[in-house]
């Protein structure tokens, strides 16, 4: 599937000027430990693989897939669009500290936080990495007043391509994280408890 370019930021690639020949797309929930595993598995070990012998015939993409059953996953991964839209470079550098922070996302942790204080939280988590902690903030913001036109379901400044990411991924019908695609097909051989010298068997097996 496309990445369209307001979304660039989800793409991992070793080099920019190199055709790339392959595409491992990783739905990942944010507030899901298995997603979790597999996200740090590839970002300590499969990077600097890809790096190394698979530049120019392998990208990643990072596939924000929300899990409405966790009311939280919806505001991580609106932080993730945040990112998307301030700095994209930044991107990927956030997903692996939101996921080091993950579990203070987690249903118990926030069943008695507010909206706006999980994106403070988030907003904070952002300036770790070097984003403007009130710019983020600012697009996560949500007014507890009614809208010009009396409207009470006002949404933030990421509303809009949170919508775009959804729909994308409801078209694949992907439902579980983590969930692999490699090259437009489900690859269930990929298990998020995969160490760094599976993946480079399965790549070398794979990428050709």
């Amino acid at each position: 599937m496309a990445l369209a370019p307001k979304f660039a930021g989800q793409r991992f690639a070793a080099s920019s000027a190199a055709p790339t020949l392959h595409t491992l797309e990783l739905y990942l929930d944010y507030v899901c430990p298995f997603s979790a595993k597999m996200f740090n598995t590839v970002y300590t070990s499969v990077f600097p693989l890809i790096e190394k012998k698979y530049a120019s015939k392998v990208q990643i993409l990072f596939r924000q897939q929300i899990q409405p059953w966790h009311p939280s996953s919806t505001l991580v991964h609106e932080a993730g669009v945040a990112v998307l839209k301030l700095q994209p470079s930044k991107f990927w550098d956030f997903s692996k500290a939101l996921f080091d922070e993950a579990k203070s996302f987690y249903d118990v942790n926030v069943v008695n936080e507010t909206r706006n204080k999980s994106y403070e939280r988030l907003a904070k988590i952002g300036a770790k990495v070097g984003l403007n902690e009130k710019e983020m903030y600012d697009l996560l913001y949500i007014s507890d007043k009614p809208d010009k036109d009396g409207s009470l379901n006002t949404g933030n400044q990421v509303t809009n391509d949170l919508k775009v990411l959804v729909k994308m991924n409801r078209m694949q019908g992907v439902h579980v994280t983590p969930t692999v695609v490699f090259n437009g097909v489900v690859e269930n051989n990929i298990s998020s408890s995969f160490s760094g010298e599976q993946w480079e068997e399965w790549l070398e097996k794979n990428v050709v």
